[in-house]
């Protein structure tokens, strides 16, 4: 087959869009919305604005100057658009930024390792070499003391390794059921047996870092192919490595039978001491009710093995482009819309508390909020939170949506309150009314949740730009609606009564670090 010509392709991509613009279903004649649907879906900047954000700028980690780098990105960019941005301090943190890692196993044969640095680690100054070991089995308090007096110099594996790397729904597939219950089973008995063995040394991370080791070595599998949960370490001299499921099982196995790795490392970090900590909040003030609010979140910080394209790249970009939508669409809104691009989630939902405690006029004049904040693929349900009169808000703004999007969303309302830990419930403890725009998590979990798979090209730009302007579309509603989303709550089912639910409490956030 002969290569369509590049004119010619563009030619066709055109015919296309223009066909499927033409077969939008609008609702309404509301110009607005019509408005919103050419500058967000047709004239979308997702792309773009993806790329600078997850390429150039990259993992924004909490306290990582690449963090600083997006925020002023943001707010620069917010006002060149003309809407107006700041950075808000709320705290601090320990500062900290990764440079090049290298870990390869030189004995006994070559092989160079997938790995990563766990966050705020120390770095190894250089090129060290040393072996692999492993707690031995039958330990006390007293042998285990004796044991970490050995592993000075040396490189210590701190997990349990798994009986086989390979992704759980391929075996439910295709292996024989005995062949799944055995190896459910032999998990549980390596973790079990794990646990025990470490035990008489305490926390073994620690213990071994005080003991004058190289590195720990860790493997957090996600379930998926080459993918480990990356998260930190509080070593002060060790530094803190974490190795593919595949590589760490290669070490665990070769230590195990006496035939001890040697691994050639090179680490760099830098900390950075303590430095400050910044949301960044644009804001596009109300004419008639400015004291009444529409809030758009996401978490702008990420973990750094990826670039946090799905957590929380593609949250940031869709209230980004959101505001641009807004602004481009409804510049002079009834109430003031506020977006909050905030910090440090990953360290317990920081930044979106801090400005709950800082800000309660927005809180108590809170229409509504809209956060967003898993992975990719197109908004798929609303949980109404529990708020016994929000659904006929819902309804009505949602009516409004062009139906090739709407009728792929679920709204359930009055729903159950959700407590999955993202900044939706730092404003949700309060009583006000704060919803999670929800897309499907499934391999989001599996593969790019924390993971150094987390990069650009897991994006669906079909869906975010849709996700965008569905945002846009419903601020614009919000800010709109005559009346005031009501708090009122449904009560709680007769078994749960008299007992308070803890998550739903505000905590405090810990706005420094330990």
């Amino acid at each position: 087959m002969r290569p369509v010509p590049t004119a010619t392709m563009a030619a066709v991509l055109s015919v296309i869009a223009t066909g499927q613009a033409a077969a939008q279903t609008f609702p309404t004649n509301d110009p607005v919305i019509r408005r919103m649907w050419e500058v967000g879906i047709e004239n979308s900047q997702t792309e773009q604005l993806a790329h600078v954000l997850m390429d150039r700028v990259g993992p924004r980690l909490a306290g990582s100057p690449n963090l600083a780098a997006a925020q002023d990105w943001l707010v620069e960019l917010y006002q060149s658009w003309g809407v107006s941005a700041r950075k808000e301090q709320y705290g601090t943190w320990n500062g900290w930024q990764q440079g090049i890692l290298h870990v390869d196993m030189i004995e006994p044969r070559v092989q160079t390792l997938a790995v990563e640095l766990l966050a705020w680690s120390p770095a190894t100054n250089g090129v060290v070499e040393g072996e692999v070991v492993i707690p031995p089995e039958g330990l006390t308090e007293e042998s285990a003391a004796q044991w970490l007096r050995t592993v000075r110099g040396k490189f210590v594996l701190a997990s349990a390794p798994e009986p086989m790397c390979r992704a759980p729904q391929e075996l439910m597939q295709y292996a024989r059921e005995s062949t799944v219950i055995r190896l459910d089973s032999l998990r549980r008995a390596m973790q079990t047996a794990w646990r025990t063995r470490i035990r008489p040394a305490g926390n073994l991370n620690a213990a071994a870092d005080r003991a004058g080791a190289l590195g720990v070595l860790s493997s957090r599998w996600s379930g998926g192919w080459g993918v480990n949960k990356v998260f930190s370490t509080n070593a002060q001299s060790a530094v803190g490595i974490e190795v593919s499921c595949e590589d760490y099982g290669l070490l665990f196995r070769l230590a195990s039978a006496g035939q001890t790795p040697v691994l050639r490392v090179e680490a760099e970090s830098q900390d950075l001491g303590v430095v400050p900590q910044f949301n960044v909040i644009a804001e596009m003030r109300g004419t008639d009710l400015p004291d009444e609010y529409v809030l758009l979140g996401a978490h702008l910080d990420s973990w750094h093995a990826g670039t946090g394209a799905t957590d929380n790249g593609t949250g940031s970009i869709t209230m980004l482009e959101a505001m641009r939508i807004l602004k481009e669409a409804y510049p002079q809104p009834r109430r003031t819309i506020v977006v909050g691009h905030w910090g440090a989630e990953e360290m317990g939902l920081i930044g979106s508390g801090s400005f709950r405690e800082d800000h309660p006029e927005v809180i108590r004049g809170l229409q509504v909020a809209f956060n967003q904040d898993n992975g990719t693929w197109r908004f798929e349900v609303i949980d109404g939170q529990g708020f016994a009169e929000a659904g006929p808000h819902f309804n009505r703004w949602m009516g409004v949506v062009p139906t090739e999007i709407s009728e792929h969303i679920t709204l359930d309302f009055p729903g159950p309150q959700d407590n999955t830990g993202s900044d939706h419930v730092s404003f949700l403890c309060a009583g006000a009314p704060s919803f999670r725009l929800q897309s499907p998590y499934d391999e989001y979990r599996q593969y790019t949740w924390h993971t150094q798979l987390d990069t650009y090209d897991k994006i669906v730009f079909d869906d975010l730009k849709e996700n965008a302007t569905v945002a846009a579309m419903l601020a614009y509603m919000a800010s709109e609606d005559p009346e005031r989303v009501s708090r009122a709550q449904t009560e709680l089912p007769p078994d749960q009564r008299g007992r308070e639910r803890e998550w739903v409490r505000c905590w405090p956030p810990r706005r420094t670090p330990r």
